[in-house]
């Protein structure tokens, strides 16, 4: 038995290497996965032309810094004034946990500089991560449900808003192969709706 026992930790060590490994290939394709979902250009037509009370919105979402981490640059406007953008924003998605992933929010110098660039993305390595802004308390925190498919959102009112009177702003994000589901609202001091779809989430479904 003497003879053994050094040979099972060898064993036991061997196999714990093993899983290790597989859990951190697991990780990354699952982040990957993630990041792939959401890029690309979508729009909401499809609701639109269902429900009235939706507009028809774009939103490009297209990798940037691919060297520095999973980045995006996000443009989000009326599908018909998209040389208006009403939001322009860049994400960066990463792991935090075995099962959770984040989305963090960061804002640009001079949005109007961007407009557009979603179509250029190397247009963005003239700057850096020190010339955006982290929006503290928006990042959303998403959960892998299903293959392909993620489902998320912000605190309840960690992420300052002042649009239309509002205090914070409240997001849910469903994220799949083809569509990303988003319920963006904005709320008052006494928690009341000020902005934002009333009925429920805009769907954008994937162009490309």
């Amino acid at each position: 038995m003497k003879r053994l026992f050094p040979f099972m930790i060898t064993l036991l060590i061997m196999s714990s290497c093993k899983n290790e490994t597989k859990t951190d290939v697991d990780s990354d394709n699952e982040l990957e996965e993630l990041f792939t979902s959401m890029k690309g250009s979508f729009n909401s037509q499809v609701q639109s032309q269902v429900d009235s009370s939706y507009y028809n919105i774009s939103l490009h979402m297209y990798p940037i810094w691919e060297d520095k981490g999973k980045f995006l640059y996000v443009e989000q406007a009326l599908n018909q004034m998209q040389n208006k953008p009403y939001r322009q924003r860049i994400y960066e998605v990463t792991r935090t946990s075995d099962s959770t992933f984040s989305s963090a929010v960061y804002m640009l110098d001079a949005d109007s500089l961007w407009i557009g660039k979603w179509k250029t993305p190397k247009a963005f390595d003239s700057i850096s991560l020190k010339d955006i802004i982290l929006k503290e308390g928006c990042e959303v925190v998403l959960k892998r449900v299903a293959p392909k498919h993620y489902i998320g959102k912000t605190g309840d009112n960690t992420c300052v808003s002042t649009m239309r009177g509002a205090s914070y702003a409240r997001s849910e994000v469903e994220i799949l192969e083809d569509k990303v589901i988003s319920w963006d609202r904005g709320f008052d001091a006494n928690g009341e709706y000020v902005w934002g779809a009333e009925k429920g989430p805009y769907i954008f479904n994937k162009l490309d």
